[in-house]
């Protein structure tokens, strides 16, 4: 059962869930259905995707079948997602590097969310993360498109703005080749590159305007 209630200023869902890989996949749906009622289609790849990796982490360190809840709260320009389970045991990101596995999901956390933590409950803990919802939104996407281009090309951008007009082209060939790089990813994956970019293009057009 969920219990969902949109009064001003505050939108709340609560959606109890078994971490299981298939409750996992209901999840996904329900954060969807839920924040397209909302009127915030916008940000549900990025909440779904955030809401598969708390709950994945909740299988992985803590135990299948482990009764947990997902809680989706909107309030003002920010989107909360905060899942409950009833380990006591705090997630740290300094314990992230242990192994590829054990830290992918924090550092997504770190990566795509404005601001993220755990706190111990009565029952357990809660470990939540904020995402924007609001016009600070685009700002961040560009933020993060200079920080991958930053990393792919081992560079800082800020001084290559200034350099030459052969530099400006070698950067937009580096943009160019870091998309075709993301398409092989999308492609490798089992997704359609061209819906993908199609999606972009939605997301980049309803935001510029």
């Amino acid at each position: 059962m969920s219990d969902c209630s949109g009064a001003e200023p505050r939108f709340r869902c609560v959606l109890p869930f078994e971490a299981a890989p298939a409750e996992v996949r209901l999840l996904r749906r329900a954060t969807a259905g839920q924040l397209n009622r909302w009127g915030m289609p916008r940000v549900v790849d990025e909440a779904e995707l955030l809401v598969t990796e708390l709950a994945t982490n909740v299988i992985k360190h803590v135990g299948e079948g482990v009764p947990s809840t997902l809680i989706l709260e909107w309030t003002g320009e920010r989107l909360r997602l905060e899942v409950h389970d009833t380990s006591r045991a705090l997630p740290s990101v300094r314990d992230a590097g242990c192994d590829e596995e054990c830290g992918r999901g924090l550092h997504l956390l770190a990566a795509l969310a404005v601001d993220w933590g755990s706190v111990l409950t009565a029952a357990g803990k809660a470990v939540w993360c904020e995402i924007p919802t609001g016009p600070e939104r685009t700002c961040r996407r560009i933020e993060r498109a200079v920080k991958a281009l930053e990393s792919y090309q081992a560079t800082d951008l800020r001084a290559l703005a200034v350099r030459s007009r052969a530099a400006a082209a070698a950067l937009e060939e580096s943009v160019v080749e870091l998309i075709a790089d993301l398409l092989h990813w999308t492609a490798a994956r089992g997704d359609d590159p061209e819906d993908v970019l199609d999606r972009a293009q939605m997301y980049f057009e309803a935001e510029a305007a």
